[in-house]
Formats: C-alpha cells, structure tokens, sequence
C-alpha cells in the first residue's frame, strides 16, 4: 500500500501524509499524540473517507477494524434494536455468539474465533451485559471472521486486564503470520513483538516512520511527558482557583453485606466497606468481575442498589432521596457514561452539563458558569472546538471533554473507570498528573479503576481487590 501525497480536510478534521509506502510483510505500529490523527487513519485506510488531494493505492480488498468509534456505532445499533417496553424483562441486546455468526462465519470458524478471543464463558451474554474489556474482544472476534487481509486496530488494548492484554499480543503475533497488521496505539511500549516498523504521527501530519529498534530509542518520548506535565499544571490551577472547602458526612460511602446476583450467576456477597473521608480508593480486578458494577452501586446506577444496605454521602439508598441529591457531588468519567452521551450539543455545552448532571444541556447557565467552561476550553487547548457538536469531535476529544465535565463542578467524590480510555498520549498523561495532584491535595476523593500498573496513583493508598472463587468473587480489602 502506497499513500502518496494526500490531504484530508473536512471542518475541523485535517491528516497530511506526504509519503507512505507499506510494504507487504510488514506490520505497523502507529503512535499519535494527538487523538484525531487516530480516527481519521482508521477511516483513510479502511476507505471510509476518502483523501481530499493525493491518493492510497494498492488497497487490501478485504479491511476489517477494531475502534472504539465502530463500538460506539454498534451501541447505538443495539440500542435502536432495544424491546424492553415489547417485554416483560430487560432486553441487553443481541447475545454475544449472535453478534459474531451475523458478520458471516460458519458453526466451526465461530468455535474457532470464540475459543481464540476467550468468549467462551460469555456466549449467551448480551451486549449490554458487557465489560468494556469483554466488549473489546467481542469487537475483534467480529473483525477476525472476515478473514481480512489487513487488520487495523485502534487502540485494541484499551479495556482489558493484564491476562488479556497479554493474550491479545499472542494471538496478533499468531495473526500476523496471515494478514497484515496496522496497530494504533497511545502507550509508548504497547506494540505486539511481530510489529516491525512504526510510524509517528503529530500536528495532524506523518512526521516520521522507522523501524521499532528505532523507536524503543526515540527522545520523543521524554519530550511529550515533560509537555504533559507543564499542561497538567494549568488545569491543576483552574480546580484550586474555584475550589470550596465542603463539610462532608463521614463516611463518604458506607456498604453493609452488599450482595450482586444475576440471573446466570453470583458476582460477589457479604461485602461490608467505608471509604471515610480523606481516602482514595482503587479497585482492582480481571475483566467482568464486577468493579463497574460496584461503582453502579454507589452512584445509584445499578438497580441492585436499592435491595442493599447501601449509604452515599449520609443518604440510604431506597430512604426517599433524590438521585440527582446524591450525583451532584459526584463526578464520574467511565465507558458507560462515554457510551450513553449521544447528544450533539458543543463542546461548551458538554462541560456545562457537569453543573447540572445532565447528558446534553437542558437548563440557562450562569454567566459566571460559562466563563469557567471557556477557562476549562482553554487549559485543554480545545478553545477552538467550543461551538463544534460532540459527534464531531474523535473519541479521545469527546473523553477529554467527558473529564472537565466531571471536574468542573469540584466534586466531593470523583469516581474514575478506566479514565484514560481513547485519550492521545498527552491527553493521558495530563489526566494522569492532575488526578494525582487532586489526590495529594484533596480536592476531590478518588474512586479509581484502571488495569494498568503504569497508571497507578502514588496518592492512592487504599485498595479493594476482586479474588475469583468458585461462585463469584471475593472483595478483598487493603
């Protein structure tokens, strides 16, 4: 494949490569600083878009995708298929062993690509019912029956546990001995071994290609952690700035013999723990072994929450008081939430919308509010996306967004799974700082989920561990 000269331009989207060639037998792994050079390779290469000027020549005939962006499409699909009000239980949608034989495979290959992607155990599970790691390997699954001469993947690690991350580098190295590899990634060192060559992506044009030798090596690296590190500051600032010191209950979070059970099985029983003032907390375990779900729990999410003994912010839960009491003082940045915010309001408006607890932006703001909104803008350097409709921006735009909307109302408790989720290496490592900052500090107490060692909190020293048992997990507490 050769990409020679192109340019893409379209609103506030912009991707130059001046010359490219990909050469048969060679496997790619891409790393951007910025989230938008991601999406729009993604679409260029799998003909989605197509280049303003210039040309992509000597295309694979068959492309298949693995993005978080195609996952957020068959959300919505699954939700547009929803009959709940049809029926007389919730529908979760299409079955997992469904969503894999609908893209064309046969009995055999399904049991081939289900044992491959480890979706044994979740066959008759259905979508909605998913793990933001388990909704990645379904992805993949989907993407491998189509028998793709050329497989991109944008950001396939995100999501799952350390097992699976490295399950997932074995069966791309088994992978690349049939197909051809493009590999996108905003972790320096997330590149399976068959991964020869890389090319380095920043300000919206191809900067550089080399070979992974070469890029173990790269001062590039050091220099976008140190400019990560100055950004964090200035969002650092702007909480301090607004910040007002709350008298909270304590504790913050009281649970008492909780118990989640489902239909098809235990997910964990007899949990007694308080997150008392000045403690952050992080939550630790495989994917699917109920960490988003316990975080459902405390912010009145899980319907399961009214059935337990279950205290927020000095309110008991299923006493008569108002959810919308309890959100907010609470901030919350997960996949769930991400996945849920389908509106298309501006980006200004998503970062008002953390005032009022809303998805979309349904009441006035102050002018005192929009003045800290553009201020939030600014210190993301998105000053210029502040008019721009949510479903305009990439994914890790509308994340970064997703978090100063989170932050902006100064959060008594901040609740973080798996935050860093789409984010370009800055971006992740900016978040990374302030929230270890806001740690420190104290300015909000951290509820903190992420898979990743490298993105542990020194500022955390509290820890809920999911162990597997026989029947459900147990909850382990340090």
């Amino acid at each position: 494949m050769h990409i020679d000269k192109l340019k893409y331009k379209q609103g506030i989207a912009e991707l130059s490569v001046s010359d490219w060639q990909i050469e048969q037998g060679q496997h790619w792994g891409i790393f951007s600083s910025q989230s938008q050079c991601s999406a729009l390779i993604v679409q260029l290469l799998s003909s989605e878009l197509q280049p303003t000027s210039g040309s992509i020549t000597n295309v694979p005939q068959r492309i298949a995708c693995v993005s978080l962006l195609q996952q957020q499409r068959l959300l919505e699909e699954e939700i547009a298929k929803d009959e709940t009000d049809f029926q007389d239980c919730i529908d979760y949608g299409t079955a997992v062993e469904q969503l894999v034989l609908e893209v064309g495979c046969t009995e055999a290959e399904l049991e081939e690509v289900v044992q491959k992607t480890d979706l044994g155990s979740l066959r008759q599970r259905q979508f909605r019912q998913l793990s933001t790691g388990e909704t990645r390997r379904v992805m993949l699954a989907r993407a491998l029956v189509t028998k793709p001469q050329l497989l991109i993947l944008d950001e396939p690690y995100s999501g799952l546990d350390i097992e699976h991350r490295l399950a997932l580098s074995q069966l791309l190295n088994e992978c690349a001995k049939q197909m051809q590899l493009i590999v996108i990634t905003s972790r320096e060192d997330e590149l399976p071994t068959c991964i020869t060559h890389v090319a380095l992506f920043d300000h919206q044009s191809l900067t550089q290609t080399m070979t992974l030798d070469e890029w173990h090596n790269h001062p590039i690296k050091q220099h976008i952690k140190k400019l990560s590190l100055q950004k964090s500051g200035g969002v650092y600032e702007l909480m301090e700035s607004y910040h007002q010191q709350q008298s909270l209950p304590d504790p913050l979070v009281d649970m008492k013999d909780v118990k989640v059970e489902y239909l098809d099985g235990l997910i964990f029983k007899d949990f007694t723990w308080q997150a008392k003032v000045g403690q952050h907390w992080q939550i630790r375990g495989p994917n699917g072994c109920g960490k988003s779900t316990l975080l459902g729990l405390i912010m009145g999410d899980h319907p399961q929450c009214y059935s337990n003994d279950i205290t927020v912010l000095g309110m008991k839960r299923g006493s008569g008081e108002s959810i919308w009491d309890i959100k907010k003082q609470i901030g919350i940045v997960s996949s769930a939430l991400h996945l849920q915010y389908r509106v298309n309001c501006s980006s200004l408006d998503v970062l008002l919308s953390g005032f009022f607890d809303s998805i979309g932006l349904y009441e006035q703001p102050s002018k005192k509010q929009i003045q800290v909104a553009q201020q939030w803008l600014k210190v993301f350097e998105m000053s210029e996306f502040e008019k721009i409709g949510f479903k305009s921006l990439d994914y890790g735009q509308q994340r970064l967004l997703l978090i100063g909307r989170a932050l902006i109302k100064q959060p008594a408790l901040l609740v973080l799974d798996e935050p860093y989720q789409g984010l370009d290496y800055i971006n992740r490592k900016l978040v990374l700082f302030v929230l270890n900052r806001i740690a420190k500090t104290n300015l909000s107490q951290l509820l903190y989920v992420t898979h990743y060692a490298e993105d542990a909190l020194d500022a955390i020293e509290h820890f809920i561990d999911f162990e597997p048992q026989p029947e459900g997990h147990r909850l382990v507490i340090s």
